[in-house]
């Protein structure tokens, strides 16, 4: 089904679907919709980048994939979890389970992804002697990547918008105007008028968390964890103010979720950061890094020491 979208202020107006292709297979009709697909990618492309740069951070690609594989289903179940726990409908969830599978209707809590994949990351890390702190880095930058990219899928589904603003990037569009009933409870919100697309404002955090933290494993990476650290504080603060532009946020009480759980966040990636830098400092240096590394061309032009000379000597 068609829809539209605009930006008033810009003059753009153009059609828009949530949905790629539909197909029909063996009798039953199927389609393939945008929100999948960016998801999709995002991980794909997540994983191509952290296997070009495993080597460098020391962590074997196969044993890092088995790690990768499981971690990421288990992310997916506990971001539908997390939603569905925190939901204003999760009495009607709890009285039909059945409903708690049907995850292509929406719902799926981010935080809950990223707290699931990082725990059962640690067992994974665990069971197939991964170093933790290293796998965490370059998880994080793979997160980064995903979600700087699957964002986009809520442009195209028309969710995950803030208030009303009078920027010159407010955005609109039927979806929006039609859902005005499930933000009734926003004070002083007009359908009608252009909204925050904070879909947009999460996506380029991300990516630029991305491109800042990629820069830090690169040229200033002094210990592991430290990008997992940066991430956890990097990711919090944006989500913070972020989620307070919101309208469709998830309430405990009257406290959104996703502030509550950025606060934890930046207070414990601050504390990961002192916890990690601790540990790298309290761990004795092995031998090879106590010892210069000389090239091997180089090694085979050192001349002799003057044992060597000597015994070379009384031997001729």
């Amino acid at each position: 089904m068609e829809h539209w979208i605009a930006f008033p202020k810009l003059g753009w107006e153009f059609p828009i679907t949530d949905t790629l292709v539909e197909f029909n297979l063996f009798g039953a009709e199927f389609s393939i919709k945008f929100y999948g697909v960016l998801i999709a990618l995002g991980f794909l492309l997540a994983v191509v980048y952290a296997f070009r740069r495993a080597p460098k951070l020391g962590l074997d690609t196969d044993r890092m994939l088995d790690v990768v594989l499981v971690s990421t289903l288990l992310a997916f179940v506990g971001a539908r979890l997390y939603y569905v726990l925190f939901s204003e409908d999760r009495a009607a969830y709890f009285a039909d389970p059945i409903s708690i599978l049907q995850v292509w209707k929406g719902g799926l809590g981010i935080y809950g992804g990223i707290i699931v994949a990082f725990l059962s990351g640690l067992v994974m890390c665990r069971l197939r002697k991964v170093n933790v702190g290293a796998m965490f880095d370059i998880a994080s930058l793979g997160f980064l990547i995903g979600q700087g990219i699957g964002r986009w899928g809520n442009f195209f589904n028309q969710e995950a918008y803030g208030g009303n603003t009078t920027l010159p990037w407010g955005m609109t569009g039927d979806v929006i105007q039609a859902n005005w009933h499930t933000n009734a409870n926003v004070v002083g919100f007009d359908p009608l008028l252009p909204v925050h697309p904070t879909f947009l404002y999460e996506s380029l955090w991300c990516l630029l968390g991305f491109v800042l933290l990629h820069l830090m494993s690169k040229k200033f990476y002094k210990f592991k964890g430290q990008i997992f650290s940066s991430y956890i504080i990097w990711y919090g603060v944006g989500r913070f103010f972020i989620e307070g532009l919101r309208t469709d946020s998830l309430y405990l009480g009257s406290m959104r979720v996703s502030q509550l759980v950025a606060v934890v966040a930046v207070i414990g990636g601050i504390g990961l950061m002192f916890l990690f830098h601790a540990m790298a400092n309290r761990l004795p240096m092995t031998l090879e890094e106590t010892l210069p590394t000389i090239p091997l061309a180089e090694a085979e032009e050192q001349p002799t020491t003057t044992e060597e000379t000597t015994n070379e000597s009384e031997a001729d």
